[in-house]
C-alpha cells in the first residue's frame, strides 16, 4: 500500500533524535547509550487504544527496569497535550513531541503515516550500542502489549542473536 510504513529492520543504527518531554525539557537518544531503549510510537494521546497501550508500559515498568531500559512513548501531539495525558493517566515514564517538524523522528524510523498526518504503532527496542534490534508495527486498531518488548529485552541481556 502506497504511504504505508515501512519500518527500520533490525540490525539499523538507530537514528539519533533531540524531542521535547516537557516545555524546558529534551531527550536525545544519544544521551541514552550504554543501556536498552524502547521507542513506542503511537497515534495519539486521548484515543481508547494508545491510552490502553502507554497503561500497560506504565504496569510493567518495573520489568523494563529489570533490564535498565528506558522506555519513552513518542507522536505528533504536542507537550502541553503529553502533559495532561500523563498527568491524568499518572505515567511514569516520557512522552515525547514529535510535533515540529511534524512526524520528522517517526519519518526516519519509518513509522509515519502520511494520509493520517500520524505515527503508526510501532515499537522499537534499541540495544546499548544504538542498533536497533527489534521493531514491530502493530495494526492501529491494536495495543501490541509488552510482550514482544520483553522478550527482545531478554535476548538483548543475554547477548542472543534473535530467533
Amino acid at each position: 500500500m502506497r504511504g504505508a510504513p515501512s519500518l527500520l529492520p533490525e540490525g539499523t543504527p538507530a537514528p539519533l533524535f533531540e524531542l521535547p518531554s516537557t516545555p524546558d525539557q529534551k531527550v536525545a537518544l544519544k544521551e541514552l547509550r550504554g543501556r536498552p531503549v524502547v521507542l513506542a510510537f503511537y497515534p495519539a494521546d486521548w484515543s481508547p487504544v494508545c491510552t490502553d497501550q502507554m497503561g500497560v508500559y506504565n504496569e510493567v515498568l518495573p520489568e523494563f527496569e529489570k533490564f535498565d531500559a528506558e522506555i519513552m512513548g513518542i507522536s505528533v501531539d504536542g507537550i502541553w497535550s503529553h502533559a495532561a495525558f500523563a498527568r491524568d493517566r499518572k505515567l511514569h515514564f516520557p512522552l515525547l513531541a514529535d510535533f515540529e517538524p511534524k512526524g520528522e523522528v517517526s519519518r526516519q524510523y519509518g513509522a509515519y503515516m502520511e494520509r493520517e498526518g500520524e505515527s503508526a504503532r510501532a515499537l522499537f527496542v534499541i540495544d546499548p550500542k544504538g542498533t536497533i534490534r527489534w521493531s514491530y508495527l502493530s495494526p492501529t486498531g491494536i495495543n501490541p502489549g509488552a510482550n514482544g518488548i520483553l522478550a527482545a529485552l531478554e535476548r538483548i541481556s543475554k547477548g542472543a542473536p534473535r530467533t
